[in-house]
């Protein structure tokens, strides 16, 4: 068995892969104040409980976008598992060429993502990862990382929105039926889901002509994040949505890498 571990601002993202398939997927909160311990009870309750052996764990590899929370997790996963993690960063094998002023700045999850859709799709495309922020990353057929663009993600957007407004509610992610609201709270869901729907609208579209201008055929959009599915049922700007783009391409890294 194979762990894959990804790490949000928001979630920390565990898939066991066997004979290439996953048999367990969990997800936990990211707090950089957990000790290894209280992650190792947390990592062996979810094993226990999905009947998993630790010890049959043979390989990890880490994605991470949260820097302090790094030395508890592999303290945790060593002491677990008896084995070290591989940990994307500079120097791993991707495949991937990364176009980047600094390649050291372009995120682990977006390399990830990137390596993931290079791998299974073989084709140009516009990456968007709906998490605590919103990336949207251009992929050439030939593997060629162009870069891409960072906006707050929805939930952000909505908490600035209670946080900052002393009148308004925190209000849950729904679609509305009209955007002339005539409450409240339907009046913010429509502004905050209709609004980021165009923010994608028009970024794809921006990002399509560019990529285009560069000798690129018309690129795929490929989006995945925990709020993927709520944003693509709105528009035609989203191809398709791969919920397990990130695991798979954790899993491909895992498999460049292991040796």
């Amino acid at each position: 068995m194979v762990l894959l571990v990804d790490v949000g601002n928001t979630n920390i993202v565990l898939g066991v892969r066997k004979n290439n398939q996953y048999i367990a997927c969990w997800r936990l909160s990211t707090d950089d104040k957990k000790t290894s311990d209280e992650y190792s009870i947390q990592v062996m309750d979810l094993f226990h409980q999905s009947d998993l052996n630790p010890k049959d764990v043979k390989g990890i590899i880490i994605s991470s976008v949260v820097p302090n929370i790094m030395y508890s997790l592999e303290h945790m996963l060593k002491k677990c598992f008896n084995v070290s993690p591989i940990i994307v960063g500079p120097g791993i094998k991707t495949g991937v060429n990364i176009k980047y002023d600094n390649p050291k700045e372009v995120g682990a999850d977006r390399i990830v993502n990137a390596v993931a859709v290079h791998e299974i799709y073989k084709r140009s495309a516009i990456i968007i990862d709906f998490g605590t922020a919103t990336t949207f990353c251009a992929l050439t057929k030939e593997g060629n990382y162009l870069g891409g663009n960072i906006c707050p993600g929805i939930k952000i957007s909505s908490d600035a929105l209670f946080t900052r407004a002393a009148k308004l509610p925190r209000v849950e992610l729904e679609i509305t039926k009209t955007l002339i609201c005539k409450n409240t709270i339907n009046s913010m869901q429509a502004g905050i889901i209709y609004g980021y729907v165009g923010q994608v609208e028009y970024i794809v579209n921006r990002m399509k002509k560019e990529m285009i201008s560069l000798g690129e055929k018309e690129p795929f959009v490929i989006a995945t994040g925990g709020l993927a599915k709520l944003i693509a049922n709105e528009t035609d700007a989203i191809d398709k949505v791969d919920g397990q783009l990130t695991l798979e391409g954790l899993s491909i890294l895992y498999e460049k890498n292991k040796e």
